[in-house]
């Protein structure tokens, strides 16, 4: 049986260098440290964000968690 599973492409941007990247992941999923691929900063959720996509990406991640942090 396949399943079709929702993915969510977001696009971050480090505070650091203003690098930018794209990454797919499964919706709902946050992320919760990113290392940039330019300037090798480990990104953080910033304070009331859930993860970050939320904090440094174009899209939240949609996370249940998001709710809980607002």
């Amino acid at each position: 049986m396949n399943t079709i599973q929702n993915y969510l492409e977001s696009t971050i941007t480090c505070p650091q260098c203003h690098a930018s990247e794209t990454i797919c992941l499964e919706s709902g999923i946050g992320v919760h440290f990113y290392r940039c691929k330019s300037c090798s900063a480990i990104l953080k959720p910033k304070s009331g964000d859930c993860c970050v996509l939320c904090s440094f990406g174009d899209r939240d991640c949609l996370s249940p968690e998001q709710n809980l942090a607002a």
